[in-house]
């Protein structure tokens, strides 16, 4: 599971990449059509594609001459259940100390030596 997600997490590092899973949460779009908005080439569009499509956050489709690529929603909430656990665990860790601050107020005065 972690080789997964350190795939997902290494491809959703980059701006590039997170822009273009932006627009293909939009719906299916070409190379050429991801390639658009950047002032990159296309060949480097499609290496990250390749990163994209290598940790599983999209899939390359078969229409004619084109492969338009889409968003893998299921890859996208492997990675969100990821973070959602993880941060469920720091909550309840800082609502835990909140309490324990709350209750012992002394714990929270430096002690003079």
């Amino acid at each position: 599971m972690y080789d997964s997600l350190d795939s997902k997490f290494a491809a959703l590092a980059d701006p590039t990449r997170r822009a273009i899973l932006a627009r293909l949460a939009l719906g299916e779009a070409t190379v050429g059509e991801l390639a658009r908005p950047f002032a990159i080439s296309q060949p480097a569009i499609s290496k990250h594609l390749r990163v994209l499509e290598k940790a599983g956050l999209i899939d390359k489709g078969q229409a004619a001459q084109s492969r338009p690529r889409r968003l893998n929603a299921a890859a996208l909430k492997e990675t969100t259940d990821w973070i959602a656990r993880v941060d469920n665990l720091w909550r309840d860790s800082f609502d835990r100390l909140e309490e324990f601050l709350a209750a012992n107020p002394d714990s929270t005065t430096p002690k003079e030596g």
